[in-house]
């Protein structure tokens, strides 16, 4: 789609009706690779494949089907216009929950990770600066194995805890995380972190972000990021599929878990170059949360993004 042109993406899911999701682009901005879920069948498909001499009513169901939808694509298409008219160059997304990574997303404790871990590689004789550059977005313990794989893996892995629990020296919330989370209805944040709950908890006290009922850490999931399990549990704990969700990641490990979540990504740099970003499949890229926008109303929530989106 050229500059400039209104382009709009909807995704609706073919086990109806509960939900639809709305990609809006202004100005000129376009999503890396919109995501698309099937639409339901036209009502003239969906009344083929009843049976030969199948009930009416089901020919009938297919044909109101297909008028409901194409009424709430006008009225969709509507509301997204009148909205984009009034917010020139910037980006609108639809979900119904979002789920945060917390270090590099919400907070920056890089400080403190890079002390523990790099004592930690000079204890074992391993690179300081290739250990610490492995550990952001996984759980320690994923580390520890890989360059201990004979050593007491939990013992090691307490002790990595332990130090970072007592070392929260320069942990800060990153610009605009306090006001979107104060900003976000309980109900529909969470996150989805790679440390154990008790770090979590003393990071996020540390920064002065709140801690949300619903996290989701190391301590709750069997398979740590990229696997999907930790933002599938944590839109589970939002009463949410992973597809009515938006991640807000900073590493490609949590950027792919994100999406085999079946989530849109939004992908922060704070971390890494924006090409391994855009390489991970990241759907927008943005500074942080300074750059996102809330409104809400009855159906969900609204996420408006004042930045150029990613470009695979």
């Amino acid at each position: 789609m050229g500059r400039g042109r209104f382009a709009l993406w909807k995704i609706a899911h073919d086990s109806l009706p509960p939900f639809v999701f709305n990609a809006i682009e202004v100005g000129g901005l376009e999503p890396s690779c919109p995501i698309r879920l099937p639409r339901p069948e036209p009502a003239a498909q969906y009344a083929a494949k009843a049976a030969p001499g199948g009930s009416k009513s089901l020919k009938a169901h297919g044909l109101r089907q297909e008028k409901e939808f194409e009424t709430r694509d006008r009225v969709n298409e509507s509301k997204v216009k009148s909205r984009a008219a009034t917010k020139p160059g910037m980006t609108a997304i639809r979900c119904s929950g979002v789920l945060f990574d917390l270090d590099g997303v919400l907070i920056d404790s890089t400080p403190a990770v890079t002390r523990v871990w790099r004592q930690w590689a000079l204890e074992h004789g391993f690179d300081p600066h290739e250990v610490v550059a492995r550990v952001h977005g996984r759980p320690s313990l994923t580390t520890i194995r890989e360059y201990l794989p004979n050593a007491d893996h939990g013992a090691e892995n307490k002790e990595i805890e332990r130090r970072e629990m007592q070392d929260a020296d320069g942990i800060i919330a990153l610009p605009g995380a306090r006001e979107l989370l104060l900003q976000l209805p309980a109900a529909r944040w969470t996150i989805a972190t790679s440390c154990t709950r008790r770090l979590a908890e003393v990071r996020l006290r540390a920064a002065g972000l709140p801690v949300p009922e619903r996290i989701v850490t190391s301590s709750d999931v069997t398979m740590g990021k990229p696997h999907p399990e930790p933002f599938l549990k944590a839109a589970e704990k939002l009463g949410f599929p992973g597809s009515e969700c938006i991640v807000v990641e900073d590493v490609p490990a949590g950027i792919r878990a994100g999406k085999a979540a079946g989530a849109v990504v939004i992908a922060f740099r704070t971390t890494v170059e924006d090409a391994e970003l855009r390489r991970a499949d990241a759907d927008f890229v943005l500074n942080n949360c300074a750059d996102i926008t809330l409104a809400q109303d009855a159906e969900g929530l609204t996420l408006t993004l004042n930045s150029a989106c990613a470009e695979n």
